[in-house]
């Protein structure tokens, strides 16, 4: 048996071994008339162990693409749980740095403002000393679930470990920030968070950073970090 078709760069080298090992003799001659085949091939030349050669390859190639596919979505589902926190819905330090040296860069190449609002839960220690560690968790998760809820989704929320987090808001200058920031933290002290018999607001500090590209992402956190740490301490200092 033999089979002609064009030497075309569609006819690859593989695809010519493949009908070789199905038993068919290929040899260069012109294109087909009838054009039919993305093998260059004529149908009347595609005799059935050819054709069977040719869906043999074919469902080879699908199944790799939908491999292909599915390894796609599971490195996709990989990067995702990587970069959660390990017990709330927020993202975790390392994810946030990214997120914040990307919008960094954003607001660099477009001149637009971005703020890091940085948040402690105060008496934490407490919490955890009276109730268990079971309840602590309960306040992590209720402080970043109302964080989330809270915000627009091209921000991004944090959790910075312990019981800080950290908030990115994307096109905001300090002064918007600083007053999403006193929102947020009555938004949250005004819900008591309740775990089993045990009820208590939460109280935060916070802390305000501008996001300038001349400056590095670690060094805006502990620039929003100290000024939150300050702004406890004149807190206390007036009570």
């Amino acid at each position: 048996m033999k089979i002609t078709g064009a030497r075309t760069e569609i006819f690859s080298d593989n695809r010519r071994r493949a009908l070789t090992r199905a038993g068919a003799q290929v040899a260069a001659s012109t294109a087909p008339a009838d054009n039919a085949g993305f093998l260059g091939l004529s149908v009347s030349d595609l005799t059935p162990p050819v054709q069977r050669a040719l869906q043999a390859l074919m469902g080879e190639i699908d199944d790799l693409r939908a491999e292909v596919t599915r390894l796609k979505a599971r490195l996709a589902e990989a990067e995702g749980i990587a970069d959660r926190d390990a017990l709330t819905p927020a993202l975790n330090r390392r994810a946030l740095l990214r997120e914040l040296g990307r919008i960094r860069a954003f607001a660099h190449r477009y001149g637009s403002a971005a703020s890091l609002i940085y948040f402690d839960l105060d008496g934490f220690k407490a919490v955890n000393d009276r109730f268990g560690h079971a309840a602590g968790d309960a306040a992590l998760q209720a402080v970043a679930q109302r964080l989330i809820a809270s915000v627009r989704e091209s921000d991004v929320v944090g959790r910075m470990g312990g019981d800080e987090f950290a908030v990115i808001l994307a096109q905001a200058d300090e002064t918007t920030a600083t007053a999403k920031a006193q929102a947020l933290a009555r938004e949250i002290e005004a819900t008591p968070v309740v775990f089993g018999d045990w009820s208590a607001p939460l109280h935060l500090s916070y802390g305000v950073c501008a996001i300038s590209p001349a400056v590095e992402p670690e060094e805006i956190v502990a620039a929003a970090d100290a000024a939150m740490y300050a702004a406890r301490r004149a807190r206390r200092g007036q009570a």
